[in-house]
């Protein structure tokens, strides 16, 4: 029998079922855990190369488990699976060590395409964790209008690399589409302030400041 692969850390048992046959009809081995307890004693075991891990566990919850697990095991990539709109306990995640996260509820092809994604960035340079495959995320979330999405990819890239402006402009128009004006000019002017040539940035905030304000024509790019 060969090693799993994968382990699915969700106290519900539905959900383990309905992840557990998402990946195994792509030949994707895993195992599971109903409890953060449970997960650190199966990794302690095993090399998995990817956790999906519930963050609402009974217990020790699943920010505790992503606390304890990414020094520990630095080859384990984990996928954070969160309450739909919990899009802060998302970033917060995604800061601890998370290269991703589901939303519930998520439906099979989201899964392993997610998963796919992940699992084939791992070999050459683990593009997953890195700043340009957030930045490329937050882009395509934008362009599919998913901007709370897009918001945890960009803030995980300003996570990865805080001196580079493109997250912050990406940041700052994802708060004007959202009407958060004033802190869309916040965001253009930390970019600015990293990068005072970086184009983009300086039209949305020329832009968010004139009179009248319009928010048509943000610059993503």
């Amino acid at each position: 029998m060969k090693e799993p692969m994968v382990l699915i850390v969700d106290d519900e048992k539905n959900i383990r079922l309905t992840l557990s046959m998402a990946l195994e009809a792509i030949n994707i081995t895993v195992d599971t855990a109903s409890t953060g307890e449970e997960a650190l004693e199966k990794l302690a075991e095993i090399p998995f190369k990817l956790m999906l891990l519930d963050l609402k566990l009974p217990g020790m919850d699943g920010l505790e488990v992503l606390r304890r697990v990414t020094d520990k095991y630095p080859n384990l990539m984990t996928i954070v699976i969160t309450a739909y709109g919990s899009i802060e306990v998302a970033v917060e995640a995604m800061k601890l060590g998370a290269v991703d996260f589901l939303q519930k509820p998520f439906d099979p092809k989201a899964v392993r395409d997610m998963v796919r994604r992940v699992l084939l960035s791992a070999p050459e340079g683990r593009p997953a964790k890195k700043y340009e495959y957030y930045i490329g995320l937050a882009k395509q979330s934008i362009n599919a209008g998913e901007f709370e999405v897009a918001r945890v990819y960009a803030t995980k890239a300003a996570f990865l690399k805080w001196n580079r402006p493109e997250p912050y402009n990406l940041i700052g128009g994802i708060c004007e589409v959202k009407g958060d004006r004033q802190d869309a000019d916040k965001n253009y002017r930390v970019a600015l302030d990293l990068d005072p040539t970086y184009q983009p940035a300086r039209k949305n905030l020329e832009r968010v400041t004139s009179r009248p304000y319009t928010r048509m024509g943000i610059a993503w790019d």
